[in-house]
């Protein structure tokens, strides 16, 4: 069994205390590795502009992959080609960049969030993989008047962003730096580099959740329900459950971006009682053989930067400054 490094970091006992030298030579590190860049000492590279980021600054979930959806869709708006690049993490995609081709994509090969963002945004490009100058290069090579939208890579400093969209959410306790703590870099400095943090000038709305049985049907609140997720933050899937009316009964929380391949992932559910997921988990369970025995409800979210009319304009006067 591995280390629940979620755990160690909510609480921030004696683990996380005994851990705090190598996050003190981390968190050092990191700022060197910084300052080689903001000095000029290693310079990123452009390939493409405009590049736009939505990022953080922990390791998990803090909402990037709907804000990026929500991004996306403001970019389409304001009558600009959006192409989103996503990291692939944990599929035989995420080495090196691919475009990915159109039409459904199987998350076993191009990972949950590249098959989330193709169901929920079937007509945009996507680009799959962890390095993101590769995908700027894919992106100018292939559609060269687009905005690249990065979902994630904050920390992807050999690539030159011209907006940064920072989430950071103000009610993590922990802002100690990796291992100690689930920060990628000091939250001070990795603050300066962003073109607007959220919360901040603008704030992400409460998310718009439906949940809805796969053969699209609302469903029920009466009856109590098993709850499966492998996601970042578990405990916020399960209090949006809660806070629309469901009683869970039974509940199995999960690794971020695990694969929901277990034999027994259901052991312990009742199976008189539907399951509900996410709709990442859900592009990952529907290639399950056994789901004929179960009702599976999907919890959708959407999400917006608000005020969102503000937020339009702001988006749009910074890509009409892209040099």
């Amino acid at each position: 069994m591995g280390i629940d490094w979620a755990k160690i970091w909510r609480e921030k006992g004696i683990e996380a205390m005994l851990m705090l030298p190598l996050a003190v030579l981390y968190a050092s590190g990191w700022v060197i590795y910084e300052l080689m860049y903001r000095f000029g000492v290693m310079k990123p590279k452009r390939p493409h502009s405009p590049v736009v980021c939505v990022g953080n600054l922990v390791v998990g979930g803090t909402g990037k992959t709907p804000v990026t959806m929500y991004v996306a869709k403001v970019v389409h708006q304001l009558g600009r080609e959006v192409v989103v690049s996503v990291s692939g993490y944990g599929s035989p995609r995420q080495d090196n960049a691919h475009a990915a081709p159109e039409g459904d994509l199987d998350a076993r090969e191009w990972g949950d969030e590249a098959s989330l963002v193709r169901s929920k945004l079937p007509g945009v490009a996507l680009i799959v993989g962890r390095d993101r100058v590769k995908a700027a290069q894919i992106c100018r090579d292939l559609y060269p008047s687009a905005v690249l939208l990065l979902d994630d890579g904050y920390q992807h400093l050999p690539l030159y962003k011209d907006v940064t969209i920072l989430l950071d959410p103000p009610d993590l306790e922990n802002r100690w730096c990796l291992p100690s703590g689930p920060y990628r870099e000091p939250r001070t400095t990795g603050r300066q580099r962003a073109t607007t943090v959220v919360p901040g000038d603008f704030k992400l709305s409460s998310p718009m959740v439906a949940i809805k049985s796969t053969n699209g049907e609302t469903a029920d609140v009466e009856t109590p329900v098993n709850a499966l997720c492998a996601v970042a933050r578990p405990e916020r899937f399960i209090d949006t459950i809660e806070h629309h009316g469901y009683r869970v009964a039974h509940e199995k929380l999960l690794p971020d971006h695990d694969e929901l391949k277990s034999k027994r992932l259901f052991d312990g559910f009742d199976m008189t009682l539907p399951v509900v997921v996410t709709e990442k988990d859900w592009v990952k369970l529907k290639h399950r053989t056994d789901l004929e025995l179960w009702t599976v409800l999907v919890a959708s979210y959407e999400v917006q930067l608000e005020p969102a009319d503000k937020f339009r304009d702001w988006l749009k006067e910074r890509l009409d400054g892209v040099r």
